[in-house]
């Protein structure tokens, strides 16, 4: 019995659809990061990337727990002294809801090439509207 590898350019890569509405971010983020990762198939290869597109609408309406939409900082360093800057959840809602979504998965990726060729496959829009039609994303189920 030998191991099934999957190769380059060897698996379909799918497009899905997911709505965000009313959805807690930290689990819509691991159910997008295992299906970006290609954890989701049989074939999943650690060293090849098997995952498939998601298109994420209405990333503006996501919530969290507890007390987190007050509680919870984004931290950036500039580089320069001094250059610690800080953003809560409620000023990234209303200027960057995307950027909510992208950070929570980004996160979860693997911190390599191949967790940057992921995470490129990743579209998230604010709204209901999106440009993606073409590829005709299916609607995921996330448990």
């Amino acid at each position: 019995m030998r191991t099934y590898m999957a190769k380059k350019g060897e698996v379909e890569q799918r497009w899905h659809l997911v709505d965000g509405d009313d959805k807690v971010v930290g689990r819509l983020a691991s159910r997008i990061a295992r299906v970006l990762m290609g954890k989701h198939r049989p074939e999943y290869t650690p060293h090849i990337d098997t995952g498939d597109y998601i298109v994420v609408v209405n990333a503006a309406k996501v919530r969290f727990t507890g007390r987190k939409a007050e509680n919870k900082r984004y931290y950036h360093y500039t580089g320069h002294p001094g250059g610690l800057r800080e953003r809560t959840v409620s000023n990234l809602l209303a200027n960057k809801p995307e950027e909510i979504l992208y950070l929570a998965v980004r996160r979860m990726l693997p911190k390599t090439r191949l967790g940057r060729q992921m995470i490129q496959k990743l579209k998230i829009y604010p709204g209901a509207e999106h440009p993606h039609e073409a590829q005709q994303p299916q609607p995921l189920t996330l448990k």
